[in-house]
């Protein structure tokens, strides 16, 4: 069992990237929210999860290891399978996802591309009362606390991963959400990025 590959980004695709570990080029299917920290050059570690099927070997990865066992947990589901999963975690980062189920907010899961109503309804029951048993990953020593939103703290955990001063991403991000308070994550991320960019 692969549980994690750490080496070169050397291809980003739109769902998937290609990390070199030990000579070996990994293709990883991951989210976007994953892409958009993600470096071409740059050297990386994911998290995995691997799926044996009869015809195929497929690798998932994530940033942490709290998406790769919601990831896991969401299969445990009758109807969810690998790629509805990652559905689930494109549309809905861990803790929104832990939101939705603890609340029952089935107009939330409805959001995912392939879940009806009655999917949303027993992924609720199945899941809400199991959600809380996978461990909330803490950010790195000297993270910022959580405020404001989800959002504006996995970009600033995100930046201050790729070297960026905790302050220049706050500010960073800061302006990206009063320009569009809507933005999630991964569009987020990148607009932060770009600005960065160019102040430097």
């Amino acid at each position: 069992m692969i549980a994690s590959v750490r080496g070169e980004v050397l291809e980003i695709a739109l769902d998937h990237t290609v990390i070199e570990a030990a000579g070996i080029g990994y293709r990883l299917n991951v989210t976007p929210a994953t892409l958009a920290t993600l470096t071409r050059g740059e050297e990386t570690r994911l998290y995995t999860a691997m799926i044996v099927r009869e015809d195929s070997q497929t690798l998932y990865g994530f940033a942490d290891t709290e998406a790769r066992d919601l990831f896991g947990l969401l299969q445990t589901v009758s109807g969810v399978g690998p790629r509805l999963a990652m559905a689930v975690l494109a549309v809905l980062e861990p803790e929104a996802l832990r939101k939705a189920l603890a609340e029952s907010n089935v107009a939330a899961l409805t959001r995912v591309p392939g879940i009806g109503k009655r999917g949303a309804e027993r992924m609720v029951v199945e899941l809400r009362d199991k959600v809380n048993l996978v461990p909330v990953q803490a950010g790195p020593p000297g993270a910022p606390t959580p405020v404001i939103t989800p959002v504006r703290d996995q970009v600033v955990e995100a930046l201050t991963g790729l070297g960026f001063p905790v302050k220049q991403a706050e500010q960073a991000i800061d302006s990206v959400l009063a320009e569009q308070p809507a933005a999630d994550t991964s569009a987020a991320l990148r607009a932060a990025l770009n600005l960065l960019g160019k102040n430097r």
